[in-house]
């Protein structure tokens, strides 16, 4: 069975980001309400419309999702 979305952005924290996706991946790890066991974009894109405040943009988010379901 594939991975989350959230352990698959896990792949990317890193102790000194070096890119958006991995200061997303750094933020999100922080964030306890993270839907951490869902596959789906349209639920993980919503959640973080509402409560993605650490992110400058979607377009990070789409990136990295982009990354998630080609190497997922």
């Amino acid at each position: 069975m594939a991975k989350s979305f959230y352990h698959f952005l896990m792949t990317y924290r890193h102790p000194e980001p070096k890119d958006e996706i991995s200061i997303f991946a750094n933020d999100a790890y922080l964030d306890h309400s993270f839907p951490k066991m869902s596959k789906n974009y349209q639920e993980i894109s919503s959640y973080l419309e509402l409560n993605g405040s650490y992110l400058a943009t979607m377009t990070v988010f789409d990136e990295a999702w982009e990354l998630y379901n080609h190497k997922g």
